[in-house]
Protein backbone atom coordinates (compact mmCIF):
# COMPACT_ATOMS: atom_id res chain seq x y z
CA UNK A 1 0.00 0.00 0.00
CA UNK A 2 1.44 3.54 -0.92
CA UNK A 3 -0.15 7.22 -1.47
CA UNK A 4 -0.39 8.48 -5.08
CA UNK A 5 -0.97 12.03 -6.03
CA UNK A 6 -2.81 12.21 -9.43
CA UNK A 7 -3.73 14.67 -11.62
CA UNK A 8 -6.88 14.24 -13.48
CA UNK A 9 -9.44 15.41 -16.08
CA UNK A 10 -12.90 15.48 -15.89
CA UNK A 11 -15.89 16.26 -17.68
CA UNK A 12 -18.03 19.17 -16.80
CA UNK A 13 -20.72 21.27 -18.47
CA UNK A 14 -18.26 23.52 -18.79
CA UNK A 15 -15.39 22.37 -20.11
CA UNK A 16 -12.66 19.87 -19.12
CA UNK A 17 -11.34 20.55 -15.43
CA UNK A 18 -8.30 19.65 -14.18
CA UNK A 19 -8.25 18.33 -10.43
CA UNK A 20 -5.13 16.99 -7.80
CA UNK A 21 -6.16 13.90 -5.90
CA UNK A 22 -4.34 11.55 -3.34
CA UNK A 23 -4.93 7.84 -3.81
CA UNK A 24 -3.91 5.35 -0.93
CA UNK A 25 -3.26 2.30 -2.94
CA UNK A 26 -0.89 -0.76 -3.69
CA UNK A 27 0.08 0.21 -7.83
CA UNK A 28 -0.56 3.11 -9.97
CA UNK A 29 -3.00 0.67 -12.27
CA UNK A 30 -5.29 0.44 -9.14
CA UNK A 31 -4.92 4.45 -9.12
CA UNK A 32 -5.94 4.35 -12.80
CA UNK A 33 -8.84 1.85 -12.53
CA UNK A 34 -10.03 3.82 -9.64
CA UNK A 35 -9.96 7.59 -11.49
CA UNK A 36 -11.85 5.49 -14.43
CA UNK A 37 -14.38 4.19 -11.95
CA UNK A 38 -15.52 8.03 -11.31
CA UNK A 39 -15.58 8.84 -15.02
CA UNK A 40 -12.25 10.76 -14.54
CA UNK A 41 -9.03 10.48 -16.85
CA UNK A 42 -5.81 9.98 -15.86
CA UNK A 43 -3.10 12.58 -16.68
CA UNK A 44 -0.07 11.92 -14.46
CA UNK A 45 0.40 9.78 -11.86
CA UNK A 46 3.62 9.78 -9.07
CA UNK A 47 4.30 8.32 -5.61
CA UNK A 48 3.35 10.81 -2.91
CA UNK A 49 7.03 12.53 -1.64
CA UNK A 50 7.66 14.18 1.47
CA UNK A 51 9.31 17.36 1.45
CA UNK A 52 12.25 17.77 4.10
CA UNK A 53 10.22 19.30 6.38
CA UNK A 54 7.13 17.14 6.31
CA UNK A 55 9.50 15.00 7.22
CA UNK A 56 10.85 16.41 10.39
CA UNK A 57 7.16 17.49 11.53
CA UNK A 58 6.02 13.81 11.16
CA UNK A 59 8.62 11.75 12.54
CA UNK A 60 8.40 14.22 15.84
CA UNK A 61 7.74 12.46 18.87
CA UNK A 62 5.57 15.09 20.51
CA UNK A 63 3.43 14.98 17.14
CA UNK A 64 3.09 11.92 17.85
CA UNK A 65 1.73 11.95 20.92
CA UNK A 66 -0.53 14.98 20.43
CA UNK A 67 -2.37 12.51 17.63
CA UNK A 68 -2.63 9.78 20.10
CA UNK A 69 -3.94 12.01 23.00
CA UNK A 70 -6.84 12.74 20.09
CA UNK A 71 -7.34 9.32 19.27
CA UNK A 72 -7.80 8.14 22.78
CA UNK A 73 -10.01 11.23 23.74
CA UNK A 74 -12.14 10.98 21.05
CA UNK A 75 -12.66 7.77 20.90
CA UNK A 76 -14.50 7.54 24.74
CA UNK A 77 -18.06 7.93 22.75
CA UNK A 78 -17.03 6.47 19.77
CA UNK A 79 -14.82 4.13 17.53
CA UNK A 80 -10.79 4.79 17.25
CA UNK A 81 -11.19 4.53 13.34
CA UNK A 82 -14.01 7.41 13.71
CA UNK A 83 -12.01 9.21 16.02
CA UNK A 84 -8.48 9.13 13.90
CA UNK A 85 -11.08 10.61 10.74
CA UNK A 86 -12.66 13.09 13.02
CA UNK A 87 -9.21 14.55 13.45
CA UNK A 88 -7.97 14.24 9.79
CA UNK A 89 -11.00 16.36 8.93
CA UNK A 90 -10.91 18.99 11.57
CA UNK A 91 -6.95 19.79 10.51
CA UNK A 92 -6.97 23.11 9.01
CA UNK A 93 -2.68 23.25 8.30
CA UNK A 94 -1.87 22.35 4.99
CA UNK A 95 1.02 20.62 5.91
CA UNK A 96 -0.26 18.32 8.69
CA UNK A 97 -2.88 17.53 6.09
CA UNK A 98 -0.49 16.56 3.92
CA UNK A 99 0.95 14.63 6.41
CA UNK A 100 -2.44 12.55 7.32
CA UNK A 101 -3.43 12.42 3.56
CA UNK A 102 -2.62 8.06 3.61
CA UNK A 103 -4.48 7.93 6.99
CA UNK A 104 -7.63 9.64 5.54
CA UNK A 105 -7.19 7.40 2.15
CA UNK A 106 -6.94 3.87 4.29
CA UNK A 107 -9.63 5.29 6.31
CA UNK A 108 -11.79 6.13 3.21
CA UNK A 109 -11.37 2.41 1.99
CA UNK A 110 -12.52 0.86 4.93
CA UNK A 111 -9.42 -0.02 6.84
CA UNK A 112 -9.10 0.19 10.38
CA UNK A 113 -6.91 2.43 12.65
CA UNK A 114 -4.31 0.46 12.92
CA UNK A 115 -3.72 0.41 9.39
CA UNK A 116 -4.56 4.38 9.00
CA UNK A 117 -1.48 4.85 11.45
CA UNK A 118 0.81 2.12 9.76
CA UNK A 119 -0.21 3.97 6.35
CA UNK A 120 1.43 7.41 7.85
CA UNK A 121 5.34 5.17 8.14
CA UNK A 122 5.53 8.26 11.15
CA UNK A 123 5.73 5.15 14.31
CA UNK A 124 8.17 2.90 14.92
CA UNK A 125 7.54 -0.78 14.75
CA UNK A 126 7.43 -1.49 18.35
CA UNK A 127 4.70 1.64 18.96
CA UNK A 128 2.78 0.44 16.58
CA UNK A 129 2.45 -3.18 18.12
CA UNK A 130 1.03 -2.11 21.20
CA UNK A 131 -1.32 -0.15 19.81
CA UNK A 132 -1.85 -3.54 16.91
CA UNK A 133 -2.19 -5.72 20.53
CA UNK A 134 -4.63 -3.24 22.14
CA UNK A 135 -6.61 -3.03 18.87
CA UNK A 136 -6.77 -6.94 18.84
CA UNK A 137 -7.39 -7.38 22.56
CA UNK A 138 -10.32 -4.72 21.77
CA UNK A 139 -8.62 -2.20 24.39
CA UNK A 140 -7.17 0.14 22.29
CA UNK A 141 -8.44 3.55 24.05
CA UNK A 142 -6.23 1.21 27.25
CA UNK A 143 -3.10 0.91 24.77
CA UNK A 144 -2.16 4.21 24.10
CA UNK A 145 -1.16 5.39 27.01
CA UNK A 146 1.44 2.19 26.99
CA UNK A 147 2.07 3.14 23.19
CA UNK A 148 2.68 7.26 24.61
CA UNK A 149 5.15 5.68 27.34
CA UNK A 150 7.02 3.99 25.12
CA UNK A 151 7.17 6.95 22.69
CA UNK A 152 8.86 9.42 25.38
CA UNK A 153 10.87 6.91 27.09
CA UNK A 154 12.56 5.85 23.70
CA UNK A 155 13.50 9.61 23.40
CA UNK A 156 14.74 9.95 26.70
CA UNK A 157 17.04 7.68 25.51
CA UNK A 158 18.00 8.62 22.39
CA UNK A 159 18.47 12.37 23.70
CA UNK A 160 20.56 10.80 26.15
CA UNK A 161 22.69 9.37 23.81
CA UNK A 162 22.57 12.38 21.11
CA UNK A 163 23.58 14.22 24.13
CA UNK A 164 26.12 12.20 25.37
CA UNK A 165 27.57 12.09 21.65
CA UNK A 166 27.58 15.55 20.54
CA UNK A 167 29.49 16.71 24.05
CA UNK A 168 31.92 13.97 23.24
CA UNK A 169 32.06 14.34 19.28
CA UNK A 170 32.54 18.29 20.07
CA UNK A 171 35.49 17.54 22.30
CA UNK A 172 37.27 15.19 19.97
CA UNK A 173 36.71 18.08 16.96
CA UNK A 174 38.45 20.70 18.58
CA UNK A 175 41.18 18.73 18.95
CA UNK A 176 41.43 16.96 15.46
CA UNK A 177 40.73 20.58 13.96
CA UNK A 178 43.97 21.67 16.10
CA UNK A 179 46.00 18.15 15.07
CA UNK A 180 44.65 19.22 11.39
CA UNK A 181 45.54 22.93 10.82
CA UNK A 182 48.54 23.02 13.25
CA UNK A 183 50.55 20.01 11.76
CA UNK A 184 51.85 20.85 8.81
CA UNK A 185 52.94 24.43 10.50
CA UNK A 186 54.67 22.56 13.46
CA UNK A 187 56.13 19.72 11.10
CA UNK A 188 57.50 22.19 8.78
CA UNK A 189 59.54 24.20 11.79
CA UNK A 190 60.70 20.32 13.38
CA UNK A 191 62.22 19.68 10.02
CA UNK A 192 63.36 23.22 9.42
CA UNK A 193 64.92 23.40 12.68
CA UNK A 194 66.78 19.85 12.74
CA UNK A 195 69.92 19.15 14.48
CA UNK A 196 72.93 19.60 12.44
CA UNK A 197 75.14 16.37 14.74
CA UNK A 198 74.92 13.47 12.47
CA UNK A 199 73.72 10.97 15.38
CA UNK A 200 71.01 13.37 16.74
CA UNK A 201 70.01 14.02 13.36
CA UNK A 202 68.96 9.96 12.20
CA UNK A 203 67.03 9.98 16.10
CA UNK A 204 65.32 13.18 15.52
CA UNK A 205 63.53 12.80 11.96
CA UNK A 206 62.87 9.63 13.31
CA UNK A 207 60.72 11.19 16.08
CA UNK A 208 59.19 13.78 13.83
CA UNK A 209 58.60 11.19 11.51
CA UNK A 210 56.55 8.85 14.43
CA UNK A 211 54.74 12.22 15.36
CA UNK A 212 53.25 12.59 12.16
CA UNK A 213 52.10 8.94 11.85
CA UNK A 214 50.39 9.18 15.34
CA UNK A 215 49.07 12.93 14.17
CA UNK A 216 47.97 11.22 10.96
CA UNK A 217 46.52 8.12 12.68
CA UNK A 218 44.39 10.11 14.86
CA UNK A 219 42.76 12.29 12.19
CA UNK A 220 41.91 9.45 9.91
CA UNK A 221 40.28 7.88 12.73
CA UNK A 222 38.47 11.05 14.37
CA UNK A 223 37.40 11.52 10.29
CA UNK A 224 35.91 7.79 9.85
CA UNK A 225 34.66 7.65 12.91
CA UNK A 226 32.70 11.05 12.44
CA UNK A 227 31.34 10.40 8.64
CA UNK A 228 30.17 6.43 9.91
CA UNK A 229 28.20 8.16 12.81
CA UNK A 230 26.73 11.08 10.52
CA UNK A 231 26.08 8.44 7.80
CA UNK A 232 23.79 6.25 10.85
CA UNK A 233 21.98 8.97 11.96
CA UNK A 234 20.14 9.97 8.47
CA UNK A 235 20.39 6.68 7.80
CA UNK A 236 18.47 5.69 10.41
CA UNK A 237 16.34 8.51 10.22
CA UNK A 238 15.17 8.40 6.67
CA UNK A 239 14.46 4.58 6.77
CA UNK A 240 12.26 5.01 9.68
CA UNK A 241 9.72 2.47 9.42
CA UNK A 242 11.11 0.04 7.50
CA UNK A 243 11.66 -3.33 9.12
CA UNK A 244 15.57 -3.85 7.29
CA UNK A 245 18.29 -2.07 5.33
CA UNK A 246 22.25 -2.44 5.29
CA UNK A 247 23.30 0.51 7.68
CA UNK A 248 20.75 -1.61 10.20
CA UNK A 249 22.36 -4.88 9.44
CA UNK A 250 25.86 -2.80 9.35
CA UNK A 251 25.25 -1.40 13.28
CA UNK A 252 23.54 -4.71 14.37
CA UNK A 253 27.15 -6.69 13.90
CA UNK A 254 28.34 -4.40 16.91
CA UNK A 255 28.16 -6.63 19.65
CA UNK A 256 27.32 -4.35 22.46
CA UNK A 257 25.09 -2.11 20.29
CA UNK A 258 23.57 -5.23 18.43
CA UNK A 259 22.81 -6.79 22.17
CA UNK A 260 20.98 -3.51 22.97
CA UNK A 261 18.46 -3.68 19.77
CA UNK A 262 17.96 -7.58 20.62
CA UNK A 263 16.64 -7.04 24.18
CA UNK A 264 14.86 -4.02 23.00
CA UNK A 265 13.12 -5.77 20.26
CA UNK A 266 11.95 -9.08 22.52
CA UNK A 267 10.89 -6.34 25.30
CA UNK A 268 8.61 -4.49 22.60
CA UNK A 269 7.60 -7.91 20.86
CA UNK A 270 6.58 -9.37 24.55
CA UNK A 271 4.97 -6.95 26.07
CA UNK A 272 2.64 -6.87 22.90
CA UNK A 273 2.10 -10.70 22.91
CA UNK A 274 1.12 -10.63 26.39
CA UNK A 275 -1.67 -7.32 25.68
CA UNK A 276 -2.74 -9.88 22.74
CA UNK A 277 -3.35 -12.84 25.04
CA UNK A 278 -4.91 -11.20 28.17
CA UNK A 279 -7.40 -10.04 26.00
CA UNK A 280 -8.12 -13.43 24.46
CA UNK A 281 -6.35 -13.06 21.00
CA UNK A 282 -5.58 -16.40 19.50
CA UNK A 283 -2.25 -17.99 20.13
CA UNK A 284 -1.27 -17.85 16.49
CA UNK A 285 -2.52 -14.32 15.53
CA UNK A 286 -0.87 -13.10 19.09
CA UNK A 287 2.49 -14.80 17.47
CA UNK A 288 2.44 -13.73 13.48
CA UNK A 289 1.33 -9.66 15.14
CA UNK A 290 4.36 -10.29 17.67
CA UNK A 291 7.05 -11.23 14.98
CA UNK A 292 5.88 -7.75 13.13
CA UNK A 293 6.52 -5.60 16.42
CA UNK A 294 10.07 -5.56 15.86
CA UNK A 295 12.62 -4.57 13.19
CA UNK A 296 15.14 -6.96 14.52
CA UNK A 297 15.15 -10.11 12.18
CA UNK A 298 16.68 -12.55 14.73
CA UNK A 299 13.81 -11.67 17.12
CA UNK A 300 11.37 -12.04 14.65
CA UNK A 301 12.58 -15.26 13.31
CA UNK A 302 12.11 -16.33 17.25
CA UNK A 303 8.54 -15.67 16.84
CA UNK A 304 8.27 -17.07 13.30
CA UNK A 305 9.94 -20.44 14.58
CA UNK A 306 7.68 -20.34 17.88
CA UNK A 307 4.58 -20.20 15.20
CA UNK A 308 5.47 -22.99 13.06
CA UNK A 309 6.44 -24.99 16.03
CA UNK A 310 2.88 -24.65 17.30
CA UNK A 311 1.32 -25.33 14.02
CA UNK A 312 3.78 -29.10 14.06
CA UNK A 313 1.59 -29.42 17.34
CA UNK A 314 4.20 -28.34 19.93
CA UNK A 315 3.15 -27.69 23.17
CA UNK A 316 3.42 -23.55 23.69
CA UNK A 317 5.81 -23.67 26.52
CA UNK A 318 8.40 -25.71 24.66
CA UNK A 319 7.48 -24.21 21.49
CA UNK A 320 8.91 -20.51 22.87
CA UNK A 321 11.58 -22.36 24.49
CA UNK A 322 13.87 -21.51 21.80
CA UNK A 323 17.30 -19.42 21.10
CA UNK A 324 18.10 -16.29 21.33
CA UNK A 325 16.12 -16.15 24.79
CA UNK A 326 19.23 -17.18 27.59
CA UNK A 327 18.77 -19.61 29.82
CA UNK A 328 16.87 -18.36 32.65
CA UNK A 329 13.91 -17.17 30.37
CA UNK A 330 13.93 -20.53 28.50
CA UNK A 331 13.34 -22.29 32.26
CA UNK A 332 10.62 -19.94 32.99
CA UNK A 333 8.80 -20.50 29.74
CA UNK A 334 9.56 -24.32 29.35
CA UNK A 335 8.18 -24.83 32.70
CA UNK A 336 4.58 -23.08 31.31
CA UNK A 337 1.65 -25.63 32.33
CA UNK A 338 -1.42 -23.32 31.94
CA UNK A 339 -1.95 -21.24 29.29
CA UNK A 340 -2.84 -18.41 31.95
CA UNK A 341 0.19 -18.41 33.12
CA UNK A 342 1.86 -17.13 29.81
CA UNK A 343 1.08 -13.44 29.39
CA UNK A 344 2.71 -12.97 33.04
CA UNK A 345 5.53 -15.20 31.80
CA UNK A 346 5.85 -12.97 28.72
CA UNK A 347 5.50 -9.91 31.31
CA UNK A 348 8.12 -10.85 33.50
CA UNK A 349 10.64 -11.78 30.15
CA UNK A 350 9.94 -8.35 28.94
CA UNK A 351 10.85 -6.40 32.32
CA UNK A 352 13.82 -8.14 32.37
CA UNK A 353 14.34 -7.49 28.79
CA UNK A 354 14.06 -3.75 29.55
CA UNK A 355 15.83 -3.68 32.38
CA UNK A 356 18.86 -5.16 30.40
CA UNK A 357 18.75 -2.99 27.62
CA UNK A 358 18.82 -0.16 29.97
CA UNK A 359 22.11 -1.19 31.62
CA UNK A 360 23.32 -1.87 27.74
CA UNK A 361 22.49 1.92 27.36
CA UNK A 362 24.47 3.25 30.28
CA UNK A 363 27.27 0.97 29.05
CA UNK A 364 27.44 1.94 25.96
CA UNK A 365 27.36 5.67 27.29
CA UNK A 366 30.21 4.91 29.37
CA UNK A 367 32.17 2.97 26.91
CA UNK A 368 32.12 6.23 24.77
CA UNK A 369 33.42 8.17 27.18
CA UNK A 370 36.20 5.88 27.79
CA UNK A 371 37.20 5.62 24.06
CA UNK A 372 36.98 9.78 23.52
CA UNK A 373 39.35 9.73 26.60
CA UNK A 374 41.88 7.46 25.47
CA UNK A 375 41.67 9.51 22.05
CA UNK A 376 41.99 12.59 23.32
CA UNK A 377 45.30 11.32 25.90
CA UNK A 378 46.38 9.95 22.88
CA UNK A 379 46.25 13.38 21.32
CA UNK A 380 47.49 15.39 24.56
CA UNK A 381 50.35 13.28 24.98
CA UNK A 382 51.30 13.33 21.38
CA UNK A 383 51.33 17.09 22.04
CA UNK A 384 53.39 17.18 24.99
CA UNK A 385 55.76 15.00 23.19
CA UNK A 386 55.77 17.61 20.38
CA UNK A 387 57.10 20.11 22.97
CA UNK A 388 59.74 17.56 23.89
CA UNK A 389 61.09 17.31 20.31
CA UNK A 390 61.12 21.21 20.06
CA UNK A 391 63.11 20.88 23.48
CA UNK A 392 65.58 18.60 21.38
CA UNK A 393 65.64 21.22 18.52
CA UNK A 394 66.19 24.05 20.71
CA UNK A 395 69.18 22.71 22.82
CA UNK A 396 70.43 21.88 19.55
CA UNK A 397 70.26 25.12 17.94
CA UNK A 398 71.96 26.41 21.36
CA UNK A 399 74.56 24.30 21.67
CA UNK A 400 75.78 25.55 17.83
CA UNK A 401 75.48 29.19 19.04
CA UNK A 402 77.95 28.48 22.27
CA UNK A 403 80.29 26.13 19.99
CA UNK A 404 79.92 29.36 17.15
CA UNK A 405 80.50 31.84 20.20
CA UNK A 406 83.78 29.98 21.82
Amino acid sequence: MQQWVAEVAYDTPSGPKKVTESFYMPSADDVRNAIAKNGGYPLMIRPHERSPLERLLARSTWWQVQLLRGIQFRSTSTSPGVALWRIIQAETNPMRQNILAPAREALARGLGAIDALRALRIFDHGTIAILAASEKANKLQEGIPHAIHSITQKRKNTRAIAGTMSWLGIDVLMIVQSLFWGKGMVLNWFRGNAPSDPAELENYLRIVDNLELTWDVLIGIATASGVFLVWTVFSFWINRGKTDWPTARIVRKIPLIGAYLRDLGFADSMMAAARMLRGLVPINDALAQSSEATTVPEVADYWRGASKELERGVLLGAALDRKPLNRSERLELASLSDLAQVATVLESVAEMRSASAKTKHALIVWIAFGLTGVFLAIAFGSAIYALTVMNMSLDSMMGGLMQGAI
